[in-house]
């Protein structure tokens, strides 16, 4: 009997260790062996609430398991190529957009990150045309004050998926690459904003430029 019970010490120990797990992929997979430990030994020790408490957690830890590493290999896949929204829309849901409405206005206190999958959009004091494949208001989940920088209207109708910024935090922790991906969509936006707010350089003319003394003539 006491060999049995080495199974629900084995159980035990790595449910204790999945506290000091740092990623979910790994929590997950430590879960798993602590089921089925506990399982083998609900069943051989005829422990009935452990094996059955197991036998309904083994499936949802497979379940979330599998939801991690799919997600991981959908966001590789499109690493270096323009974005792909499939892979996002089992965390999200579709919104579809009228011609004139107003999505948001600057200020307003932000909680979603928009994707488009059809139509065109405009950001208003950028005046930046928005269309397929471009993301809008991930900026407002980085800002002290959670406020969106720019008021946005709808210039074609078309449709959008919308992420909560809840899901957007959940998935960042959950999964380093998804992280990395929006620090990168992060950071592109803001190169993208700097480079419209520096003015262009003025044309000098070739006779300034070869001798500028030709100014003072």
């Amino acid at each position: 009997m006491q060999w049995i019970e080495t199974f629900g010490y084995l159980g035990a120990l790595m449910t204790l260790t999945t506290f000091s797990m740092k990623t979910m992929l790994h929590l997950r997979m430590v879960g798993i062996a602590s089921n089925l430990a506990f399982i083998t030994y609900g069943a051989l020790g005829n422990v009935y609430p452990v094996l059955l408490l197991h036998l309904a957690l083994l499936p949802l830890n497979v379940w979330r398991l599998r939801q991690l590493l799919r997600l991981t290999r959908q966001i590789k896949e499109i690493s270096g190529i323009r974005l792909s929204m499939e892979w996002l829309k089992p965390f999200s849901r579709r919104k579809d957009v009228q011609t004139g409405q107003t999505l948001f206005r600057q200020g307003d206190t932000a909680a979603e990150v928009l994707f488009v999958l059809s139509g065109r959009f405009r950001a208003v004091e950028a005046d930046v045309a928005l269309e397929r494949g471009e993301v809008i208001g991930e900026l407002g989940l980085i800002t002290k004050d959670h406020k969106r920088t720019q008021t946005v209207v709808c210039e074609q109708e078309g449709s959008l998926l919308v992420v909560t910024y809840d899901e957007v935090r959940q998935m960042y922790f959950q999964n380093p690459r998804f992280g990395f991906f929006f620090l990168e969509l992060v950071a592109e936006r803001l190169m993208r904003d700097a480079r419209q707010r520096t003015p262009a350089p003025q044309a000098v003319p070739l006779r300034e430029a070869i001798d500028p003394r030709a100014t003072r003539a």
